[in-house]
């Protein structure tokens, strides 16, 4: 099988299990073919796996329909867009709907046991997983210090997902000494082959040693432990090259449409 044609497989694979059961971090209902969600800090959320033959009048109408519905909830809402949905009018349909196109991710896919090598951290890092709330706090200022925005909300999410609210939850850290220099997460999918890989923020005097690879190794061997075969990450433009080197490949493209009240100017977070 050639590398095209793998991953077309991957994203058959993906659109089959991930897009077919939707984000379960929270509550969901189905609206039609789409399954929408409220999640804590973070407003809605709409996935699908298609949207059904959906076009024309009848989409714009659909559309209509669930921004209302969460406008009513007083609440932002992001439509999770795939490069790959139809009808190929989808973006133009969402923009004219009042949604905003945010930056544009590229999702690539990977068997867990290619990826799961020995993790090799630089000298005088250690990786160790954590559960503690006094380490997500640590985590959130590491965060903080990357990203120069308020994270007050990691803690929370976090913590219920390794409580048991929500797809299962693994977090770790790399620590230098008694100091955070870099974190990343994994999220477990039950009914699925798939994990999820999320973070890998390392703050700037730590980049480039190779403490990301080792955290994508690390949680990959996590996985494989688990039983899981696939890891799936949304990369950023920063990320995407390191994930590629170390054999995941792009199979699509995702871009959030957010649409917000009026009145509504928060920033949303992203995780």
């Amino acid at each position: 099988m050639t590398i095209d044609e793998r991953a077309v497989a991957y994203r058959d694979t993906y659109n089959e299990q991930l897009r077919a059961r939707g984000v379960t971090r929270e509550a969901a209902e189905r609206s039609g073919p789409v399954v929408r969600q409220l999640l804590a800090g973070h407003g809605g959320l709409i996935t699908y796996r298609d949207l059904g033959g959906l076009e024309g009048g009848e989409l714009d109408t659909f559309i209509a329909a669930q921004r209302d519905h969460f406008a009513a909830l007083g609440e932002e809402v992001e439509w999770k867009y795939h490069g790959h949905d139809l009808p190929a009018d989808l973006p133009e349909r969402l923009t004219a709907a009042g949604f905003t196109a945010g930056e544009r991710e590229t999702v690539l896919v990977g068997e867990a046991a290619r990826l799961a090598a020995e993790p090799v951290p630089p000298q005088g890092v250690t990786l160790r997983e954590i559960t503690s709330r006094a380490d997500l706090e640590r985590m959130r200022v590491m965060e903080e210090a990357v990203w120069g925005y308020d994270h007050s909300w990691l803690p929370d999410v976090l913590e219920r997902e390794l409580n048991g609210e929500g797809d299962p939850c693994v977090v770790v850290v790399a620590e230098a000494a008694d100091e955070i220099v870099s974190a990343a997460w994994m999220r477990l999918h039950p009914g699925t082959e798939f994990a999820s890989l999320w973070g890998g923020s390392t703050l700037a005097a730590w980049r480039g040693r190779g403490i990301y690879r080792a955290l994508v190794a690390h949680r990959a061997r996590l996985a494989v432990a688990r039983g899981v075969r696939y890891l799936q990450v949304d990369a950023t433009d920063d990320s995407r090259p390191i994930l590629a080197r170390l054999g995941l490949l792009p199979v699509t493209t995702t871009t959030p449409y957010v649409w917000k009240p009026a009145a509504d100017q928060r920033e949303r977070p992203a995780g």
